[in-house]
């Protein structure tokens, strides 16, 4: 249904995106999940038809959305990180007039809109105008003029950003209920937002997707799926050396605690590789090297583990080129 391939856009020598390919299948929610400025919201600009790309190709139900972007504009609904709202307007008279835009025929127009109003639950403020509702339900209509015309693409950027907890269960219920008859991208920076929403991810990074799978595929194949969280009594930073050395390590990170000081206490978590067990190797490293191990424990690697993983490589990576760069520089 939506496919991107080796997209990039460039603003002068600053690259906003660099060669994104991905794809979305009929009836799936792909979650663009990334830090603020990575990338996600110049991606959707480019699919929704609002910025043209400096190049790579992006089609949607087949068309070119660059050489067909009207075609393309009538098969989406698009959603920009704030909701494009008359305030003045009723919702439903709103959606009335965005129905009419997007070319619904005159005789469809109330059926449609009477739909978006039943599936985004607004059923007792149609009657009320739009500054008068809460940031959740603005979202709501949000959504409600994306999906008005019953398109088969739905373009969603960040639709939970500002939201009370309620409102964001809300939101995201709604979203999930929008799968199966709708092919949805959705960006996010809030990685339980993923798991809860998102059938697949693409996680992108610096301009640059670093991974595509399922939530729970990339936490086996990037962390190994499963990790240690220790208590020892020394050093972090010299357990810490010592721990990367062991086979079967790829990350070791500090857990924060208020008691750590006090006791001489450490608090790790150590991810493993795919396909290693390093369980044994890991104790016996601390205690050979004199560390007290209090206590250590099997735990579930999370997206936040691979997201970590995958900017910590690309962070090193980008560190190794400079220090390269330097070398020469200075031999030549």
């Amino acid at each position: 249904m939506i496919e991107v391939e080796h997209l990039s856009k460039q603003y002068g020598s600053t690259h906003a995106i660099t060669d994104v390919t991905f794809n979305v299948e009929p009836g799936e929610i792909l979650g663009l999940l990334g830090p603020n400025g990575a990338g996600k919201t110049t991606t959707m600009r480019i699919l929704a038809g609002y910025l043209p790309a400096t190049s790579g190709t992006g089609r949607i139900a087949g068309f070119d959305v660059h050489e067909n972007s009207l075609a393309v504009r009538q098969r989406i609904g698009y959603l920009p990180e704030t909701p494009p709202l008359y305030l003045e307007m009723t919702v439903e008279g709103f959606l009335h007039f965005v129905a009419r835009i997007k070319g619904v025929p005159a005789g469809d127009r109330t059926r449609k809109v009477r739909t978006a109003i039943e599936r985004c639950n607004l059923q007792d403020k149609k009657h009320v105008i739009i500054r008068k509702l809460s940031k959740g339900y603005r979202q709501r209509v949000g959504i409600a003029q994306a999906i008005v015309h019953d398109p088969p693409a739905i373009i969603l950027d960040e639709p939970t950003v500002g939201l009370d907890p309620r409102q964001i269960i809300e939101v995201r219920n709604l979203i999930k209920s929008l799968a199966g008859s709708h092919t949805i991208i959705l960006s996010t920076h809030i990685l339980p937002e993923v798991s809860m929403v998102c059938s697949r991810v693409a996680i992108i990074n610096r301009g640059k997707v670093v991974a595509t799978n399922t939530p729970e595929n990339l936490m086996a194949q990037l962390t190994g799926g499963s990790g240690y969280e220790l208590e020892i009594e020394g050093d972090a930073t010299l357990a810490k050396q010592i721990l990367h050395k062991v086979t079967g390590v790829s990350l070791v990170e500090s857990i924060p605690t208020a008691t750590s000081a006090a006791q001489n206490r450490t608090h790790l978590r150590v991810i493993s590789q795919a396909g290693t067990e390093p369980g044994r190797d890991i104790a016996a490293a601390l205690v050979h090297a004199g560390f007290g191990l209090q206590q250590m424990q099997r735990v579930s690697a999370t997206l936040e583990d691979v997201f970590l993983q995958l900017t910590t490589e690309e962070k090193n990576l980008e560190t190794e080129k400079q220090t390269t760069e330097t070398k020469e520089e200075e031999a030549a």
